[in-house]
This record gives structure tokens, C-alpha cells and sequence, in this order.
């Protein structure tokens, strides 16, 4: 579940019609060069997404070719390199975007996913604090989750506990942080609150592998053998090919 929430990606299908070049763009305002960069990220987006490094990498190149001190075409570009395993050249984009855009809390908070996935934890838990901070900056609960699961990469549960309740504070919706909290307060031997948090979730979502799991661990650590067999049941019925069934059948203790 080791999964990061990030602010720069919406990927969607464009054409490269209707593209200016580079050179088009010297007598071009500031609104259309952004959207001249923002048409080229996207198509870049698209690419990668795709499985293209190729052009990938040329239409992000030409996007901060259009728009150098525009941070998404610094963060997108960086994004690239994360993928194809260039991570000094990551961090380079990261830190023209933060030249050009200190304050912004998009910028921030990819920076800090980039720096815990590097194993800079503390760095990491800096620019999340920044992100954070920043006023009108609206993915509050997005940053302290991933504060949370850079404080669990760490080995510090106390701390990811603390950032997953205050995500959810902000967000009650956040599937990630809901399991996790749920997952860490089953490892304390607190079994109230995750019940109930379990509870809430199967019946908005209805169940899922990892939640029946979840409770499966809860009841049989709990000692209600009946409820064990009454969730395993339904994970087995439900999701049979799953790798939390698997791990049920084979007496694998580990949830994740």
C-alpha cells in the first residue's frame, strides 16, 4: 500500500495539432505561452503514460523550452526522470521549480514524495511541513498523508499515526489513510476504533481485500474465531485470486 498521492498528474489525450513551435512563442503573451507548455505536458503526460519515453521526454523538453519559470513544466519534466531512473536530474528540475515557485505547495509536496522515496526522510518531512503551510494551498490532507507514509518508510509509527489522523481530519474520505490508521491501531491492540473505521468503510465502499483482511486480523488478535471465519469467508467468496485470500490459506500472518 505503499502508494503516494502527487498533485502534478492529470493525464489526458491530446493531438500534437494545433501546437506552436518554440519560436512562435517569443511573440506570445505569458497566458498562451502557459497554455502552449501546459498542451505540451500533457501530451508529454500522455506519452509516458503510454509507455513513449521518447516523446515523452520531447514534449516535456518543449514545454520548459516554452516556459522555463513555469513550475508544472519543471515538476512534469521531473516526474519523467523519476521514471526513467534519473534521479539527479529529478532533483534538478525539483529545484528549478522551487527557484521559480518557493512557496508553491504542489512543488513542496513532490519535492518531499521524491526525497522520502530517496530515503531523506527528514528533508522529505520538511518540504511536506512547507506544502503544508502554504496559504491556498488546498491538498492539506494529501501532504500530511504522505508525511505519514514517509514517517512509516522511516519505521516511526507514532509520527505516521499522528499524520494519517490529521489527514483524515481534513479529509474523512482518504481511503489510504483510513486503512493504514486502521492498520496501525490493530498493531497497538486498539480494536474499538478500527472496528468501527472498518464498519464505516465496507459499508460505503462495500468490501475489499485488503479491509476484509484487515478485520480478519483484528478479530482473530481480538480472539472472535466466528468473525474470523464469517470475513474470510466472504474474502474467499469475493476475491479468491487475491493476495490477501492467499495469505489467509496459507497462513501468512502478514496483511500487506
Amino acid at each position: 500500500m505503499r502508494k503516494w498521492s502527487a498533485a502534478l498528474l492529470t493525464i489526458g489525450l491530446l493531438t500534437s495539432a494545433g501546437c506552436v513551435t518554440v519560436d512562435e512563442a517569443d511573440e506570445m503573451t505569458k497566458e498562451e505561452v502557459i497554455r502552449a507548455a501546459e498542451a505540451r505536458i500533457t501530451l508529454g503526460l500522455s506519452y509516458l503514460n503510454a509507455g513513449d519515453m521518447m516523446k515523452a521526454r520531447e514534449n516535456l523538453e518543449l514545454a520548459v523550452q516554452y516556459a522555463p519559470d513555469y513550475y508544472r513544466s519543471q515538476t512534469s519534466l521531473a516526474y519523467y526522470y523519476q521514471q526513467v531512473e534519473e534521479d539527479d536530474l529529478a532533483e534538478k528540475a525539483y529545484k528549478r521549480a522551487l527557484r521559480y515557485s518557493s512557496k508553491n505547495g504542489n512543488v513542496l509536496n513532490n519535492y518531499g514524495v521524491f526525497l522520502c522515496k530517496k530515503g531523506r526522510y527528514e528533508e522529505a518531512q520538511e518540504k511536506f511541513t512547507q506544502a503544508i503551510e502554504q496559504p491556498y494551498y488546498y491538498l492539506v490532507s494529501a501532504s500530511y498523508e504522505n508525511a505519514a507514509m514517509c514517517a512509516l518508510s522511516s519505521g516511526d509509527k507514532v509520527t505516521a499515526k499522528t499524520y494519517f489522523e490529521r489527514s483524515l481530519a481534513h479529509d474523512p474520505n482518504r481511503i489510504r489513510s483510513t486503512l493504514q490508521l486502521a492498520k496501525l491501531n490493530i498493531d497497538e491492540g486498539n480494536y474499538s476504533e478500527p472496528r468501527i473505521s472498518l464498519f464505516k468503510f465496507n459499508k460505503k465502499y462495500g468490501y475489499k481485500p485488503v479491509s476484509l483482511s484487515l478485520l480478519i486480523e483484528l478479530e482473530k488478535k481480538a480472539g472472535n474465531a466466528h468473525l474470523v471465519k464469517k470475513y474470510a469467508n466472504i474474502l474467499g467468496k469475493e476475491y479468491p485470486d487475491s493476495r490477501e485470500y492467499q495469505n489467509y490459506i496459507n497462513h501468512d500472518d502478514r496483511i500487506y
